[in-house]
């Protein structure tokens, strides 16, 4: 059975005695949960084998994908790694605490080395949760926490999100209310003064560029377009790359963050012409038998009205911010309706909105339709 505390992320002082408890079992080699600014986390101590591999077991993760390590304090990366560039501690400078991962050399033996998948480098962040920096600070270890949901499924926002993916898998779950940016952390890696982004997430390429003059962002993120209603992906060379590369950080392998249904992304210059779309698709499906979902905007729900099962809607086409916040919710809300074949309307891929889309085409398996 899975303990669960309920702890006031405005009054973390009054819970001091549920996150000790929680801090002894991970010091024990046990399995918590808890909230970050970004998703929940499934945290265990980096240095200790067995309660890592208890990770993968109840997340069902492949043993090749690296693991995030969290930290209470800056000044704890000296235990991780010993080779810190100049442009990494401006990053360090400007976001931390705060949604941003570094991708750094690893001091042989700092941590398990399921945590790193093997690699030389280590992946680090200081989250800014104060729920998750007093957990951290009382279990006394480097945290090792992907997200704590079954490996695939969309990252939990919420400890109900938790509970439905691992209940009875992990020991406890600390309950700090729904997470902020609602996106996991970008995840950089820094070489020869290069920024480059490995995984988009809540410190947007624009905001990196503020303070590193060199950023690159890895180019497939988004599929290539090709000809108008034909079905566009990412080349079978380019896709089969990326899923037999090692990957240096989570996010880059796999189909991950996908609900239960089919799941086909729509873009499109004109929102007629993909509503026009969309509405032909859903018709044939309903045809078929299938229940039928829409991932849309505020703006755009009453293009659907009558036309499919379910409408979600990630919140305004004008706020990046509140999709991304919405997003994992609004596709696990498809799975509680059983709808079985869902289309959502791209955003754009400006700020957070490039990791919104990269996670979309992440839960779609990189399957788009340019319209």
């Amino acid at each position: 059975m899975t303990k669960v505390w309920t702890v006031n992320p405005q009054q973390v002082e009054a819970a001091d005695s549920e996150l000790q408890e929680a801090a002894r079992l991970i010091r024990e080699g046990k399995r918590v949960a808890f909230p970050t600014e970004t998703v929940y986390g499934l945290g265990a101590d980096a240095r200790n084998a067995e309660a890592i591999a208890g990770i993968f077991t109840a997340k069902g993760r492949p043993a090749d994908n690296p693991l995030i390590v969290h930290l209470a304090h800056r000044s704890q990366i000296s235990d991780l790694t010993d080779r810190l560039d100049e442009t990494s501690c401006r990053l360090m400078d400007a976001f931390w605490p705060g949604p941003l991962t570094l991708v750094l050399p690893a001091k042989p033996g700092a941590v398990a080395a399921s945590v790193t998948a093997g690699l030389p480098t280590v992946a680090v962040r200081v989250p800014d949760h104060p729920v998750a920096l007093r957990l951290i600070e009382a279990a006394g270890c480097p945290v090792a926490a992907p997200s704590a949901n079954r490996s695939g499924r969309p990252s939990p926002t919420r400890a109900a999100h938790v509970l439905a993916d691992l209940d009875g898998r992990i020991d406890g779950i600390v309950d700090g209310g729904p997470t902020g940016v609602g996106v996991e952390s970008t995840v950089v890696e820094v070489v020869d003064g290069v920024v480059h982004v490995l995984r988009p997430g809540g410190v947007s390429a624009e905001q990196l560029r503020r303070v590193a003059s060199r950023v690159l962002v890895r180019g497939e993120l988004s599929a290539a377009r090709s000809g108008s209603g034909d079905s566009a992906q990412q080349s079978a060379s380019e896709w089969q790359a990326e899923e037999e590369a090692p990957p240096k950080s989570p996010g880059m392998k796999y189909t991950h963050y996908a609900p239960q249904g089919r799941l086909t992304v729509v873009s499109g210059e004109a929102a007629d012409r993909i509503s026009a779309w969309i509405s032909g698709e859903l018709r044939r499906a309903k045809e078929k038998g299938e229940r039928t979902g829409v991932l849309t905007f505020d703006e755009h729900r009453t293009l659907y009205s009558s036309k499919a099962d379910v409408i979600v809607s990630v919140g305004s086409i004008h706020s990046p911010e509140s999709m991304a916040r919405h997003l994992y919710d609004s596709l696990r809300s498809f799975d509680e309706e059983k709808v079985t074949v869902i289309f959502a309307e791209a955003i754009e891929e400006q700020g957070i909105g490039l990791a919104v889309m990269n996670r979309l085409l992440k839960a779609a398996g990189n399957r788009v339709m340019f319209v």
